[in-house]
């Protein structure tokens, strides 16, 4: 059967009505309402009293009538005392998929096209409207095309670029794009209004300014720690020994002595850097390793993605390195 053809015959399944007896049997009633045909689906095979079946069926064995569909969209009930017509079955978004992050609900991309192929999703294709380069600033963009078995069309496109990606994400930058074009696509094919996790340049789009901000900005402070307002202060002390010099007319001393300075200085702020980067928690370390493996990262690969983007082994990452570190693995699709 065709795609279009399987369109029509599920159009006209979901208005037919299907009822189960007493003793367990399904009955599905025709279009007019005259007729019950009678319907069996095993594990192995499917069957139906219809005409069009009985036809079809000999020519083609895995050919299921609008007749085997209506039972296949309804919910069989348990313990029927009496005939009854059977509910239909009702596409629902898991809560497992349904995320709550500092109050705000995100939706998972694999949560959304659980639900798309709930409400009969017949096709997704995704094309690549633009490639990263240089002179685009890395910014990758693709198209997304949903089709149902109902014959509707959804559309939509999704851009990923460094700047909108965590650094693990930003080398597949197509993939992101990708990824973001197909779940703003089924979104709107399935109806859901809270965003995709994925859609989000990191987790610090859903805290807002916190606890998690403030342990970003530890890197820059540690690593840019010769501009601070605190050392240049000490420069007064640096004309005292130029006092000394005055009794001594050796400029050989004067030399000395700013030496000892600098390298008095360069102490303290060695000194005060690495008291204020301390270093990576065991805990740290055991969830880094912990969410390493849910990925499939290797060791290998691992202390590779440290060195790439901290510039580091993964023993010597900082307590602020490590928690960026691990909301990018958190965050990684």
């Amino acid at each position: 059967m065709t795609a279009k053809e399987i369109q029509k015959r599920n159009v006209k399944a979901n208005q037919l009505r299907v009822m189960q007896s007493e003793d367990g049997q399904i009955f599905v009633e025709s279009s007019k309402g005259k007729i019950l045909y009678n319907v069996a689906i095993g594990e192995n095979e499917k069957s139906c009293t219809c005409g069009d079946f009985a036809k079809n069926h000999k020519k083609d064995a895995a050919f299921v009538c609008k007749h085997i569909l209506a039972v296949e969209n309804s919910v069989p009930e348990d313990g029927i005392g009496s005939a009854k017509f059977l509910d239909k079955n009702t596409p629902k978004l898991k809560d497992s998929f349904v995320k709550d992050i500092k109050g705000k609900q995100f939706c998972l991309y694999a949560g959304v096209l659980d639900l798309a192929n709930q409400k009969g999703l017949l096709k997704l294709e995704v094309e690549l409207l633009q490639f990263p380069t240089k002179e685009n600033g890395n910014e990758a963009i693709c198209r997304a095309v949903a089709e149902g078995k109902n014959g509707e069309v959804f559309s939509d496109i999704g851009d990923a670029n460094p700047g909108n990606c965590t650094p693990l994400i930003a080398k597949h930058l197509i993939r992101m794009a990708s990824t973001r074009a197909k779940g703003r696509c089924l979104r709107d094919m399935c109806n859901i209004s809270i965003a995709c996790l994925e859609e989000l340049e990191s987790m610090d789009d859903v805290i807002g300014s916190g606890a998690a901000k403030k342990t970003t900005r530890k890197p820059t402070t540690a690593t840019n720690a010769k501009p601070k307002p605190a050392t240049p202060k000490k420069e007064p002390e640096k004309k005292k020994p130029a006092a000394k010099t005055e009794t001594t007319s050796t400029p050989a001393k004067k030399v000395n002595s700013k030496a000892s300075n600098s390298t008095g200085a360069k102490t303290t702020k060695d000194s005060k850097s690495k008291q204020e980067t301390p270093a990576m928690s065991e805990a740290q370390q055991r969830a880094i390793h912990n969410l390493s493996r849910r990925r499939g990262i290797s060791v290998e690969d691992l202390g590779n993605l440290v060195m790439e983007d901290f510039g580091t082994t993964l023993e010597k990452l900082s307590s602020a390195d490590a928690s960026t570190f691990i909301r990018t693995l958190q965050q990684a699709a």
